[in-house]
């Protein structure tokens, strides 16, 4: 075999190698996709274990909250609340009476704006509460995905 040809095997070889390792490092940074998800998940984390100093964290100073329901007369009704009153119903739980279980069925991302669709179940002191879907509108601030709007539907038919 010529020098170079051999040279020019083992440096394909070594960037192959190097390719794999740090493709499967499990250390390498997250997607924005997984950043979007550790947020929400967070958000989540922070209801069940009632911290709303975590819980905070999770939104950006502007971000809104609305729920979707039908009042007494069936009416579509939008319930605003704001981060603070959220907040502090959490810190008025206990430990593990808050527990919402989400599957992400969508998650998109553009740079700065993300975007996920978020079926859940949700459970109070564990006996089931209700279901519904969060939409939630995420921006990417200081290398953070923060919460900027959060829309959910509630409703006890259908849940399964």
């Amino acid at each position: 075999m010529l020098p170079k040809m051999k040279n020019s095997i083992h440096t394909g070889i070594i960037l192959m190698l190097t390719g794999f390792f740090i493709l499967s490092n499990p250390a390498r940074s997250q997607t924005a996709t997984d950043s979007i998800k550790t947020t929400i998940n967070k958000l989540f984390t922070a209801m069940k274990t009632s911290d709303g100093a975590l819980l905070k964290t999770c939104f950006a100073d502007s971000a809104i909250l609305q729920t979707i329901v039908k009042n007494k007369e069936g009416a579509v009704v939008i319930k605003n609340e704001s981060v603070d009153e959220f907040i502090a119903s959490i810190n008025g739980a206990k430990k593990d009476d808050l527990d919402e279980r989400i599957e992400f069925e969508t998650v998109k991302n553009d740079g700065t704006l993300g975007i996920a669709w978020t079926p859940y179940q949700f459970y109070y002191k564990g006996k089931f509460s209700h279901c519904g879907v969060n939409s939630f509108q995420l921006v990417r601030i200081n290398n953070e995905w923060k919460i900027q709007y959060l829309i959910d539907t509630r409703r006890r038919m259908g849940c399964q």
